[in-house]
């Protein structure tokens, strides 16, 4: 029985020693980012690979943040951006709490969005006005969330539901 365990200590010693090589990561591992882990461009990735950027006002936070979203979600993250600024042309912009925000000047936020591991959540802050109203419940009375997932972005419901937001006061944070 010492000899078992003396061989597979000197196995696992020998495995230390290796340099280690980085394997190549598909997408959808690349999707999966360790927290603490950092992104090609330096950003620290949070808990569900969220990109940890610095509050700020204005669309370079923005462009930031969707540029170190992980994997598929960086492309939804670009497409989200389009949408809303195609939807909203004097669309405010800022990053709070590690998550994009997007509002009217003079009447508040009225969306963000956040990664999460195998999604990422957008937020309307006035989700119950908007019709239909969005799925997702939330403990706050008048929130609503939409969850999207890979290749899971309904365009043309997601863009009615900005100009909607977009018209309702929104949130003063």
């Amino acid at each position: 029985m010492a000899k078992s365990k003396a061989k597979s200590k000197t196995k696992s010693a020998s495995r230390a020693n290796k340099p280690h090589k980085p394997a190549a990561q598909s997408p959808k591992r690349a999707a999966r980012a360790k927290p603490g882990a950092k992104t090609n461009r330096g950003v620290k990735l949070l808990s569900g690979g969220n990109p940890q950027i610095a509050k700020a006002d204005g669309d370079a936070p923005v462009r930031a943040y969707i540029a170190a979203m992980p994997g598929w979600k960086r492309e939804l993250g670009e497409r989200l951006d389009a949408l809303i600024v195609r939807s909203v042309p004097k669309v405010r912009k800022a990053v709070k709490w590690n998550s994009p925000f997007y509002g009217v000047e003079g009447r508040g936020w009225f969306l963000s969005f956040h990664v999460f591991t195998r999604y990422v959540k957008v937020t309307f802050f006035r989700g119950t006005s908007l019709r239909p109203v969005p799925s997702g419940e939330s403990k706050h009375k008048e929130v609503r969330y939409l969850d999207i997932h890979e290749d899971d972005l309904d365009e043309a419901q997601f863009v009615a539901w900005v100009k909607q937001a977009s018209r309702l006061p929104g949130e003063r944070l």
